[in-house]
């Protein structure tokens, strides 16, 4: 079933997606998530939502060619559809009007 908004963290794995650009694939997505986002992650739970995202249009996928180093394995490169660039759009847009005039999330304030 097609849903029209995302989870926190398929916005996560989303932005990730973009961020990586060609170079978008699981274990880039999950670094990225860990670094940029600042929360760990298990490396199934960054493919599941690829997948779901996938389902839901927001994503698409290609294989690129078997590599020695991953034992002849190819791996699984993800882009972000236009349909999901409307989504992190749309996300972004609604996250901006409800941070806009919190007192508490003002200025430098912890």
């Amino acid at each position: 079933m097609r849903r029209d908004y995302l989870t926190d963290f398929e916005l996560m794995v989303l932005l990730s997606v973009l961020r990586g650009g060609d170079d978008a694939y699981g274990v880039r997505i999950a670094q990225e998530i860990e670094t940029r986002g600042e929360r760990a992650v298990m490396l199934a739970t960054v493919y599941t939502a690829l997948d779901r995202l996938e389902a839901n249009g927001h994503v698409s996928s290609t294989m690129g060619q078997p590599t020695p180093e991953r034992g002849g394995r190819a791996k699984k490169y993800f882009r972000v559809t236009t349909a999901g660039l409307r989504a992190v759009r749309r996300a972004q847009r609604a996250f901006t009007r409800l941070w806009m005039g919190i007192p508490q999330l003002e200025g430098n304030r912890p």
